[in-house]
């Protein structure tokens, strides 16, 4: 039998309190998504569609974080939040897209921080353009392996860090949202209402859904690291909490935004929008301001988000979904293997958005839609749990399932194809698993699951390459 621990087991790590469950959710949520939120909805919407966007956005993922808060406390024996809920009540199989889809978007959203970073930067520096040229890329593989080899020194470590960053990059942020007040222009907030150039609300609201739940990605942050939890109880309590922190500030920076300037200049600003919005009220201070505030947010974030998905990869691989290299750890504590391998993506991507039209959006879509089926399925878990009882469960449950549904149709069929492209290729994580247990590669079901992946990525290659969707 393979060795699965190479190194000898560390002490136990001091459990994870409430107050320091909740900054780990804040943490993953508070990132690069906040501050390219002023361009990107003004590309899509008035703020009239803003403001109806918000609302479902809003309300969907808070019945997502209310689906984590019951889960975490109904069913304590599965760990890894999203990908347990989905092989609990879906299969082996389905539980393994969920645990690499999951681990894909973090990923993927790891590259959206290196491209902002590069972007802000790019205001001084032209070279670096908007964080897609070849000494962008360059620069962010230089800080891509030096974050791997500080949280290969210990998780602990990295933990302590991301609590402080945590608080110090909540500040410019609050401060940006006070200014835009101060300086809000009434008349430009009424011309900015209705988007109506951007076609009717529904589709404003439909073109803004993938940048919400970018934005939003961490509300789950808490039960992935529920097997450090010192109460279960804390789990969902820290998942409502942080979603709640979080919600209002999202929102006031998207709407006093369109009180600043109007949408089509935000439409045109530069990534971090943000930066260019607070600079026209005030000054170049504004946005050198922001910009440091960017920097350190997005540091902070790639920390939590890259000791996220590690931990999906690890949890998946004692669980033997995963080949078993991945359940290895060090002394410290720290799935080296996984956080290899997450690197090892991030890094791929990263490449790939030098051939993309658009580097940031496009990663920022693309960690969106991988993380739709993943929580798809981790609600339609708690709508099955729920389905023969009437009351709270079951309605927090359906509107679940009825938003991530949503979601899905909102993401349109570009980043659903590339998403397929994606999950297909993993299917050889999961056959070295089955084979090093020795069993049966697929059962009939699984086979169908398999072909429909297969065929959806074969579809996206096509497309690709006969130009049907681009990057």
């Amino acid at each position: 039998m393979t060795q699965v621990d190479t190194e000898p087991e560390a002490a136990p790590a001091a459990k994870l309190t409430l107050v320091t469950l909740s900054m780990m959710v804040v943490g993953s949520m508070v990132g690069a998504g906040v501050f390219s939120l002023p361009r990107r909805f003004a590309e899509e919407t008035g703020v009239a569609g803003a403001l109806v966007a918000w609302a479902v956005a809003g309300t969907g993922m808070l019945m997502l974080a209310f689906v984590f808060q019951r889960l975490a406390v109904s069913r304590p024996d599965l760990d890894a939040g999203v990908y347990a809920y989905a092989k609990a009540g879906f299969g082996e199989y389905l539980g393994f897209f969920s645990a690499f889809g999951y681990w894909a978007s973090a990923c993927v959203g790891n590259v959206t921080y290196w491209v902002l970073i590069m972007s802000t930067i790019g205001a001084v520096a032209p070279a670096l353009g908007d964080g897609d040229t070849v000494l962008a890329v360059v620069l962010s593989s230089v800080g891509l392996w030096a974050f791997f080899f500080l949280i290969r020194r210990g998780v602990k470590e990295a933990a302590a860090i991301n609590r402080i960053v945590t608080v110090a990059k909540v500040v410019p942020i609050l401060v940006f949202v006070v200014l835009a007040l101060f300086y809000l222009k009434p008349h430009v907030f009424a011309e900015n209402w209705s988007g109506a150039a951007y076609g009717s609300l529904f589709e404003q609201v439909k073109g803004t859904m993938l940048a919400t739940v970018f934005v939003f990605l961490g509300v789950e942050g808490a039960s992935v690291y529920s097997r450090h939890a010192r109460r279960r109880e804390d789990v969902g309590r820290a998942t409502v909490l942080g979603f709640l922190s979080v919600f209002a500030v999202f929102a006031s920076v998207t709407i006093v935004s369109y009180g600043l300037l109007p949408m089509e200049e935000i439409a045109e600003l530069r990534q971090p929008s943000m930066a260019g919005v607070l600079e026209s009220a005030v000054g170049n201070w504004g946005e050198v301001f922001v910009s440091v505030g960017l920097i350190v947010s997005v540091l902070g974030a790639y920390l939590a988000w890259t000791l996220m998905a590690a931990e999906v990869l690890f949890v998946a691989a004692k669980d033997e979904d995963m080949p078993r290299f991945l359940a290895r750890s060090t002394r410290a504590d720290v799935p080296a293997p996984a956080l290899l391998l997450s690197t090892l993506l991030t890094q791929t991507v990263l490449v790939v958005t030098l051939f993309s039209d658009d580097a940031f959006n496009f990663a920022l879509d693309l960690t969106s839609a991988l993380t739709l089926i993943p929580f798809l399925l981790a609600a339609a878990f708690a709508l099955k749990i729920a389905r023969h009882r009437f009351g709270g469960d079951l309605v927090v449950a359906s509107l679940a399932t009825i938003y991530t549904a949503f979601l899905l149709y909102a993401a349109g069929p570009k980043y659903i194809l590339v998403s397929f492209i994606v999950y297909a290729p993993a299917t050889v994580l999961f056959v070295m698993a089955r084979r090093e247990q020795g069993r049966t590669l697929f059962s009939p079901r699984e086979l169908v699951i398999l072909v429909v992946s297969v065929a959806g990525a074969v579809t996206g290659v096509v497309a690709l390459a006969l130009g049907w969707i681009s990057l």
